[in-house]
C-alpha cells in the first residue's frame, strides 16, 4: 500500500495529467479553498487547457513536516493549439487530524510564462 504522501501526490498528479481540475481542486487545502474559491472564469480557463505532460523535477521535506515539490507541466491551449511548459512549485502540508496531505500552494498557474 502507498503511504499517505505518495497516495496524495500520485492521485493529484493523475488528476492534473488528465486535466481533471475539479478532482485536483479537492486536494487543495480546505482553508485556501474557502478563502479563494474558484471563479467561473477560472473554471472556463481550465476547460481551455489540455495537459500533455507532468514531470517531477524535485521534492524535499519542509521543516514543518510537509513537503515542497517542483513539477514541470506541459500543456496545450485548446483554442490556439500552442504548447508550452510551466514550472509548478507545490507546497504540501500534513494534516494529522485528517491523516492526509493538503496542497497549500493552490492549483498550477497556467497563465504563468
Amino acid at each position: 500500500a502507498l503511504n499517505p504522501q505518495e497516495e496524495a501526490l500520485d492521485q493529484y498528479a493523475l488528476a492534473i495529467r488528465w486535466s481533471e481540475f475539479a478532482d485536483a481542486w479537492a486536494f487543495v487545502d480546505p482553508g485556501l479553498r474557502q478563502m479563494q474559491p474558484l471563479t467561473d472564469l477560472e473554471m472556463q480557463r481550465f476547460k481551455q487547457i489540455q495537459v500533455t505532460g507532468y514531470e517531477l523535477k524535485g521534492r524535499a521535506p519542509s521543516p514543518d513536516g510537509g513537503l515542497e515539490q517542483t513539477v514541470e507541466i506541459r500543456l496545450i491551449n485548446r483554442n490556439t493549439q500552442l504548447e508550452r511548459t510551466i514550472t509548478d512549485h507545490q507546497s504540501w502540508r500534513w494534516d494529522p487530524a485528517a491523516k492526509r496531505y493538503w496542497l497549500t500552494s493552490g492549483l498550477p498557474d497556467f497563465s504563468a510564462q
